[in-house]
């Protein structure tokens, strides 16, 4: 049984998607694996990992996009943000106001 987190998230243009978080370890790897020598995140390698270990419903493939761009952005960066802790910061500061 896994116990790792999952967060619903409805993109812009109303799609459903389920991430699940792979653990702080795998989220470590993962962070590495993406990066160019220089550390800064490749966007290829960023949606593959992302689409193989982070979005878990619907089990997506390059070709779920088809041409839509916009969809492909929101989806993998929304995805980084939730592997990389960063929407729960977001979320702790609209609770404390």
């Amino acid at each position: 049984m896994n116990n790792f987190k999952q967060k619903e998230y409805t993109s812009r243009s109303g799609k459903q998607y389920t991430f699940q978080f792979p653990g702080v370890r795998a989220a470590a790897q993962i962070s590495d694996r993406v990066k160019n020598k220089f550390g800064v995140p490749l966007e290829e390698k960023l949606a593959e990992e992302m689409m193989k270990n982070v979005i878990v419903d619907p089990k997506i493939s390059w070709d779920y996009f088809g041409s839509d761009k916009k969809e492909f952005n929101d989806v993998i960066a929304a995805s980084f943000r939730f592997l990389e802790g960063e929407d729960e910061e977001s979320a702790n500061a609209d609770n404390q106001e």
